[in-house]
């Protein structure tokens, strides 16, 4: 649940408000960074997870605890008074899709390539950018990277680029390999 960033239906409504009102008022890097933090801290933090998802926490108390989230960080206006609102309404637990929606958006307009790198194990700073020189190469434009540990993997790496996934791990080799057998 932690790392399920999917736009979803209420989530991309939300985004795309959050997005129109950041594009309007000039702030659209200053609440794309916030969302990150925001993104980091909802995989990190057990607690965030549990505020805003649930089932017997008030809209009230997910509303005071997201802007209390969002002072402490010191977020900017637009993005405290967006997360109140989500509080308000009771959709404190759409926030990873309000996340992804906003991404995509933020993507489409400023041309941005985002690429999620999902390995076994941590990846260093020297292997994140050797595979970032070859989507450069590959792409023509240096991709946005993103970095996630999925030990279910076994090995290997899954690259995604926009629609296009690139799976290259032990584990998907290995189903392939059990179900060539099955065949045989």
């Amino acid at each position: 649940m932690a790392d399920d960033y999917r736009t979803t239906e209420v989530g991309g409504r939300y985004a795309q408000a959050l997005f129109d009102l950041a594009d309007e008022t000039g702030v659209l890097d200053a609440v794309r960074a916030d969302l990150k933090s925001l993104r980091a801290a909802w995989s990190d933090s057990a607690d965030l997870r549990r505020l805003a998802t649930s089932p017997v926490m008030a809209a009230e108390d997910q509303q005071k605890g997201l802007v209390a989230i969002a002072d402490a960080a010191k977020f900017h206006g637009v993005t405290r008074n967006f997360l109140g609102l989500l509080g308000q309404n009771g959709r404190a637990g759409d926030l990873p899709g309000v996340i992804a929606g906003f991404e995509s958006l933020y993507a489409k307009k400023m041309g941005v390539v985002a690429a999620e790198v999902v390995s076994a194990q941590a990846l260093s700073g020297a292997q994140m950018k050797a595979i970032q020189s070859a989507l450069r190469a590959s792409l023509g434009k240096d991709p946005e990277m993103t970095a996630r540990v999925d030990p279910s993997i076994l090995g290997g790496l899954k690259v995604k680029v926009g629609s296009k996934l690139f799976d290259a791990s032990l584990k998907t080799k290995l189903d392939q390999m059990k179900f060539a057998l099955k065949r045989a």
